[in-house]
């Protein structure tokens, strides 16, 4: 029997109660973070509105509202975090039908997104500027996402153990929480747990460099709360200085994946060294990049048939 109205919750306080039992505790914290920032949403959105009020057009209105700020995809991820909140509803009996049924999913037109990254001659200019120095630092750690292509929590998260100099290979099987308290975290997904191959000089470089460190605390981690944006201004500066393209550490991310494909390194393999959950990932993400190496493969293929 459903709910007398009088008596039916507000959404917005439904939705809270049901991210605190279903989520709370289950959930990665960035995670949890987009679903208290849906509550807000709600709460914004419709602040009246009550459970047994929760009908098509009422959910589709919410849904209209939010996609007047937003991109589409950031609205289907709104939708989906709600809707299972409402099914539990549904289930519970506190309303009579899925209101979620058939939504329309809507959203401002995406930004066109240029990646920012290096070239070959750019990177190198850049690592050649580093300051090496006996003890780990920042530049060390811009230095091994240039040669690795790591995520930065990824990055922060490695251990002298994670290194295995004889294979020339390197370990990715944590993330460190920065946005949080700190510690060690799972990867963001079961592909980012991977063996990286290594080149000879981070093999001597850091095996010199690890000497005597504990073997199971991150290189780079210290005592004080770690910001992304300490390590964006350093290498702010050295772009600056080399006179090159500023980009961020995720852009070391990118540039690494880019001098691979350029390089003519399969996309399968950039994907699995990048810890992508499917090609499809790194197709979207460089799909510039492989048009122009396609182009280029036109030519190729022209100028072989042509000599024939």
């Amino acid at each position: 029997m459903l709910n007398n109205t009088n008596n039916s919750p507000l959404f917005y306080e439904y939705y809270a109660q049901w991210v605190d039992v279903y989520k709370k505790g289950a959930i990665r914290e960035a995670t949890m973070a987009k679903y208290l920032m849906t509550q807000k949403w709600i709460q914004k959105l419709a602040p009246e509105l009550k459970v047994s009020e929760l009908t098509r057009t009422a959910y589709q209105q919410i849904l209209n509202d939010y996609a007047k700020e937003h991109e589409r995809q950031t609205t289907l991820d709104f939708h989906h975090q709600l809707k299972g909140a409402i099914l539990d509803a549904l289930d519970e009996g506190m309303i009579e039908r899925d209101p979620t049924r058939k939504a329309i999913i809507k959203g401002k037109t995406p930004r066109a997104k240029k990646i920012k990254y290096l070239n070959q001659f750019e990177l190198h200019t850049l690592i050649a500027n580093l300051d090496l120095s006996e003890e780990p630092n920042w530049d060390w750690f811009i230095l091994l996402v240039a040669k690795t292509g790591m995520r930065f929590s990824e990055a922060l998260a490695i251990t002298p153990s994670d290194f295995d100099f004889a294979r020339q290979a390197l370990s990715i099987s944590k993330t460190w929480d920065y946005k949080g308290e700190g510690g060690f975290l799972p990867t963001k997904n079961r592909s980012s747990v991977r063996k990286i191959q290594i080149d000879w000089q981070i093999v001597v470089k850091f095996s010199e460099l690890i000497k005597g460190l504990p073997e199971d605390e991150p290189i780079f981690v210290g005592e004080s709360k770690i910001y992304n944006s300490t390590v964006n201004d350093v290498l702010t500066r050295h772009c600056k200085q080399c006179g090159i393209s500023e980009i961020s550490i995720h852009g070391l991310r990118h540039t690494h994946a880019s001098l691979l494909l350029f390089a003519g390194v399969s996309i399968a393999s950039v994907a699995r060294r990048l810890g992508h959950a499917s090609m499809t990932t790194t197709q979207k993400t460089y799909l510039h990049i492989i048009q122009e190496l396609e182009n280029k493969d036109v030519d190729l293929i022209m100028r072989t048939l042509s000599g024939l």
